[in-house]
């Protein structure tokens, strides 16, 4: 979901990963049912506190082998590819965009994880069958270069009706909506927000406005955007961006000396809510110890880790955020969301729509 570098923080549900993060335990070992190494594949942005990983080690008994598989969509696609004879016991990180492709691919086998009670009922999905178990949620929105906006005496865009407008003519960049998580997920929040059959003229209002394309979150968010600190080359000159409602409280966080203020705001009308999921997968060799690792994903000890490692909030009740999240950054209010069966039903051909409107 929302990763950024080491540099100063900004996925997933992609970006680039805050640390290297290498696996507990990279011995293959015996992967039988009575096998004490279990093994979790993820997309190359999940990352963790080595501590905490130890204590779930020494609590359960088994050693934990983590295998990063890419970005998430290449990760998911792998692993229905090889959901007969899979790499592993357990896949964290499909996130609410791709979940029907799994579910319907017969990613999961049944589990209903212990403390499942305790997630939110507005991450709950698939209850009947329990194939997943919600593990974070982030929210993808524009985020605007605060001083390029003071500069330049131009009132901060609020929503997306304001990113048509002519006082923003070449100032968004965005990512590919068939390549990237984020990319994707902000064509669905305009999906969400004008229907079936608006989204469509509301890009091509876009595309007329000078919406740039790039192919993913590192490029738009490290060369493209004026607001970065973390990228290497020259910073761009696009002010507004389509990154993560957590990228403020990361370029505070990871930045040295430290602002006292994010240098970098969130368009909240812009948000669509993200949400990842980790299941049992489908023939896993050592379904005991995936089921062990799956309730310790949705423990109140790793769910509390994940927001300075992932830069993601928390499913379950009464899990602390930190202060900087709150101060820099707070969740998106009100989110535009879809149902995973709407998105199923629409997202292939909302790609290849997309597509032929705006890069062709």
């Amino acid at each position: 979901m929302f990763r950024i570098t080491a540099v100063v923080a900004a996925g997933g549900l992609g970006l680039a990963a805050l640390s290297a993060c290498g696996s507990s335990d990279s011995g293959s070992g015996d992967e039988g049912s009575g096998s004490k190494t279990v093994t979790l594949v993820s997309h190359d942005s999940f990352a963790y506190t080595k501590d905490v990983l130890k204590a779930f080690e020494k609590e359960s008994g088994y050693k934990v082998r983590v295998l990063k598989d890419g970005d998430a969509g290449q990760a998911v696609n792998k692993a229905i590819l090889t959901k007969g004879n899979p790499q592993g016991d357990v896949f964290f990180g499909v996130d609410n965009t791709l979940l029907s492709r799994a579910l319907d691919n017969g990613l999961f086998q049944s589990y209903e994880a212990e403390g499942a009670d305790g997630i939110q009922a507005r991450y709950r999905v698939d209850q009947d069958k329990h194939r997943v178990t919600p593990i974070d949620s982030g929210d993808i929105c524009v985020n605007y270069d605060k001083a390029w906006f003071s500069e330049h005496k131009l009132a901060v865009p609020t929503s997306f009706d304001d990113l048509v407008k002519p006082a923003y003519k070449d100032l968004l960049v965005t990512e590919n909506a068939s390549t990237s998580s984020p990319g994707l997920g902000f064509l669905l929040g305009t999906a969400a927000e004008y229907g079936d059959k608006g989204w469509e003229g509301y890009w091509k209002k876009l595309k007329a406005n000078g919406v740039k394309v790039v192919d993913g979150w590192e490029q738009a968010y490290n060369e493209e955007f004026s607001g970065s600190a973390g990228g290497k080359k020259a910073k761009g000159d696009r002010p507004l961006v389509v990154s993560y409602a957590s990228s403020p409280p990361a370029e505070v966080i990871y930045a040295d000396p430290k602002p006292k203020t994010a240098p970098t705001g969130v368009a909240e009308g812009t948000c669509f809510r993200q949400v990842e999921y980790a299941g049992l997968l489908s023939n896993a060799k050592n379904s005991k110890g995936g089921k062990a690792l799956i309730d310790f994903l949705v423990g109140k000890q790793f769910q509390e880790d994940m927001p300075l490692n992932m830069f993601v909030y928390p499913v379950i009740e009464g899990a602390k955020v930190p202060d900087a999240f709150t101060q820099y950054g707070p969740a998106a209010a009100n989110p535009e969301t879809l149902d995973p069966a709407r998105i199923a039903d629409n997202r292939d051909e909302w790609v290849k729509t997309w597509t032929s409107l705006v890069l062709k």
